[in-house]
């Protein structure tokens, strides 16, 4: 699979994606990443991408002259005009699991990186296949977004990850659960053992085990993603067991409890 990413400032997305498994995968050459620096498209003596917004206001804004040109070099590499032109916008579609399984069906992705107040709206029209965001919020420019983008879709690239597993088993993968409980030696470690059931060597049990952390911590942390996981049915009677436990626990009455060994205000 090959990345193409543009941006001004490529030193900001060499780095983070030169090392560990993303770095051997580009060795390997399971995937490839180019960097173009959209500077080398700008055509006055000051290597000039960025200009006043019309109507005034804050902020610079990508100029479109040396963007369109640098997209339409890159376009023309190979694997020529297969694949998709993706801009990093905080307007876009939010990167998800679902959104990265999409993207790594796709032979290349051309990744825009915007900057400064944003890019002229005339390129985002002229070229993009879509945008996309890292979420609600807005970093100081797309480099950050497209070194994203590149590891959460490369894991998902076979070849990549060390076990052909590795990424079926992660968060949001497979039934959109979140990922159970992991452990290694030594077996205790500052008062905290490793659960029994892990040691036992019964994989049944293991698996069991794995499956009902797996719901218990989705729901805790994010039940929105029950809405949509794939549950079963001993998944379905493992969380009404989870709502009668809840029910069950002992109510304070809005007060904190008190310690047995502390006497309330008041009290001798």
């Amino acid at each position: 699979m090959v990345f193409d990413i543009l941006t001004t400032f490529p030193e900001s997305v060499e780095g983070p994606l030169s090392y560990s498994i993303l770095g051997r995968a580009r060795e390997t050459g399971v995937i490839t990443v180019r960097v173009t620096n959209i500077r080398d498209f700008a055509t006055d003596r000051h290597r000039t991408t960025d200009d006043g917004p019309f109507g005034g206001g804050a902020g610079m804004v990508m100029k479109p002259e040396p963007l369109m040109a640098a997209v339409e070099h890159v376009r023309a590499l190979p694997p020529g005009p297969e694949g998709l032109t993706i801009v990093l916008s905080p307007q876009g579609r939010v990167l998800s699991h679902e959104v990265a399984e999409e993207l790594a069906d796709q032979p290349r992705l051309v990744l825009v990186c915007g900057h400064y107040e944003g890019m002229d709206e005339r390129v985002i029209e002229l070229v993009a296949d879509m945008e996309v965001s890292l979420g609600d919020y807005v970093v100081t420019g797309g480099e950050l977004a497209a070194v994203v983008v590149v590891d959460v879709v490369s894991r998902l690239v076979p070849g990549v990850l060390g076990h052909p597993d590795s990424s079926t088993l992660d968060s949001f993968a497979g039934d959109g659960l979140l990922d159970y409980p992991h452990y290694t030696r030594p077996r205790e470690f500052r008062g905290l053992a490793v659960p029994d059931v892990l040691l036992s060597g019964n994989h049944a049990e293991i698996a069991k085990w794995r499956r009902r952390q797996s719901v218990r911590r989705t729901r805790e942390r994010r039940p929105d993603l029950l809405r949509t996981a794939k549950l079963t049915d001993e998944d379905l009677g493992y969380l009404e067991d989870l709502e009668e436990e809840k029910e069950q626990e002992p109510s304070s009455g809005g007060r904190a409890a008190v310690p047995p060994d502390r006497p309330e205000e008041g009290q001798p």
